[in-house]
């Protein structure tokens, strides 16, 4: 199993940027997805996460300017950025609980995409 996300890149402060990672190989289902950013010299942290059924969770730091959404027949979720601040410059990863036909339950991660706002 692979994540591959995209759609990073260098956005001014108030500018929006739109994630995506889409998770390939031997998969029955899916079941939680998320988002998560690495600062430099910081911790990796949660930023947002849905589940199969499309709840949604956000750190505090970016309710009403992030949004998490997902298309299960595609295996991809996306990460909606607006209002972007310069704090929120970091790496972020992307996650998703995968079962497999023979019913193990792994964790995966992507490769991470450099989102940069420039103030």
């Amino acid at each position: 199993v692979q994540l591959q996300a995209s759609g990073g890149g260098l956005v001014q402060a108030g500018g929006s940027l739109r994630l995506s990672c889409t998770a390939s190989g031997r998969i029955a289902s899916i079941g939680n997805m998320g988002w998560y950013r690495q600062a430099p010299g910081k911790q990796r942290e949660l930023v947002a996460t849905i589940t199969s059924g499309g709840s949604k969770t956000y750190a505090d730091s970016v309710k009403g300017r992030l949004t998490i959404s997902r298309d299960s027949p595609k295996n991809t979720v996306y990460l909606q950025m607006n209002s972007l601040k310069p704090e929120d410059t970091a790496v972020y990863y992307c996650n998703a609980a995968v079962i497999d036909f023979i019913l193990t339950h792994s964790n995966y991660w992507g490769q991470g995409t450099l989102v940069t706002v420039s103030s």
